[in-house]
């Protein structure tokens, strides 16, 4: 072999070495990359995880100075106002809503307003699935219940009275057993003033006679009877509150109502009213002209949602063990319907056509509340009396919002 050839034959040597030392620090660099990313990942998951697993520890321990209230319902109108209320006031809450008959877009409002973890957790259930409702309760340290779940459409309820009686009266069943079976002490009961009927004396108070005329009365006094007798046997903390017809919706505009198309007919007379002024039905439809009322339509006591979720927060912050308060919530005044209409064509500034038909099966003539007690016991007083201004407040709601919370 010549020089030349030694040379050549060194020459490619270290060559070839580096060649294999590069691809070894490739795959080495390769490697490196492989392993810091899969650590990335599992420490995301980790951190993650934890994070979840500090908001489900949130709501399952009692936390000092924290009340944990269940929200019943409160996807639905007068709920998820209740909720908002709640929240405003630091309470931690758990909404427990099947969707039947709530908006989703409502609770998604509430996360948005509401975003620290520990505030706000949403659960899709029925309460009429008992293990779920048991399931619920053991993953959750709840030191209160406000019970607003329920069908509440008189007419509907004339219809469907055994979905009535099985929604309202047994559901309340298996969720005071649930509170029993979990140590949870104290509940907030969302009633009617359809428990009362039709009363021969006005206003009606507390100690007025419950003689309620359609299965949507009566399932609810089923279902005050039962916590009433229950809470003879335990040192439960109850208040029933007996509303009247709800109205408006929440003042800065973040809530209102939005009840299924399907359900229109049967909905507050408020919806049909601003549903005619946006031209999404023909006119109003006024069941009901012969009544023994001055105007000969019916006389009902309208309470603003806002002022019904205060009461209801006051009466929680009242609630005692081994006490039952019982409480009508209204303003203490009657307007007719026809005084409605009128209210919501100055509200809506639009004309609409009014057509009046018979009666609605299980409407009653004339019902207003004395709230002498409530203003007594809970220091509350409605405050949002002007019918033209809850309904003007609803309206803005409304016409933001003709899809609802789409």
């Amino acid at each position: 072999m010549n020089r030349s050839q030694q040379r050549s034959v060194g020459s490619w040597i270290p060559l070839g070495m580096e060649i294999g030392d590069s691809r070894r620090k490739s795959n080495h660099v390769t490697k490196v990359l492989t392993i810091f990313c899969v650590i990335t990942i599992l420490f995301i998951i980790v951190l993650t995880n934890s994070f979840q697993s500090k908001q489900i520890n949130m709501f399952s321990h009692t936390e000092p100075g924290v009340t944990h209230v269940l929200v019943t319902g409160g996807a639905g109108f007068i709920g998820s106002h209740a909720a908002l209320r709640l929240l405003k006031d630091s309470y931690r809450v758990t909404i427990v809503d099947n969707l039947s008959r709530g908006n989703l877009g409502a609770v998604k409002i509430l996360q948005d307003q509401f975003p620290k973890p520990g505030r706000l957790q949403f659960i899709v259930a029925d309460l009429g699935h008992p293990e779920e409702v048991d399931r619920i309760f053991s993953e959750n340290a709840f030191d209160a219940v406000m019970h607003f779940a329920a069908v509440a459409y008189v007419g509907e309820s004339t219809l469907e009275p055994l979905r009535y009686y099985h929604n309202i009266t047994s559901n309340t069943l298996g969720l005071l057993e649930a509170m029993h079976r979990h140590n949870v002490k104290t509940l907030i009961y969302s009633s009617t003033c359809a428990t009362y009927g039709e009363p021969e004396i006005m206003p009606i108070t507390e100690e007025t006679p419950q003689k309620p005329i359609n299965p949507y009365g009566k399932a609810k006094k089923m279902a005050e009877d039962i916590i009433l007798d229950f809470s003879k046997k335990t040192d439960i903390a109850v208040m029933i509150m007996r509303y009247f017809n709800v109205i408006g919706s929440d003042p800065d505009g973040r809530l209102g109502e939005h009840p299924r198309p399907e359900l229109r007919e049967h909905g507050r007379i408020s919806g049909a009213c601003f549903d005619a002024a946006l031209g999404k039905i023909p006119g109003l439809k006024v069941k009901g002209t012969d009544y023994k009322t001055p105007d000969g339509t019916c006389i009902r006591d309208y309470i603003d949602v806002t002022d019904l979720v205060n009461a209801h927060v006051k009466a929680l912050d009242k609630a005692r063990p081994n006490k039952v308060g019982i409480y009508n919530v209204g303003t203490g005044k009657g307007r007719s319907v026809k005084e409605f209409v009128e209210a919501c064509k100055k509200a809506t500034g639009k004309k609409i056509r009014v057509e009046y038909l018979s009666r609605r099966p299980g409407d009653y003539a004339l019902v207003f509340s004395d709230p002498t007690k409530i203003q007594k016991d809970l220091n509350w007083t409605a405050k949002y009396t002007s019918l033209e201004q809850s309904l003007r407040t609803a309206w803005r709601w409304q016409k933001s919002h003709q899809s609802g919370y789409d």
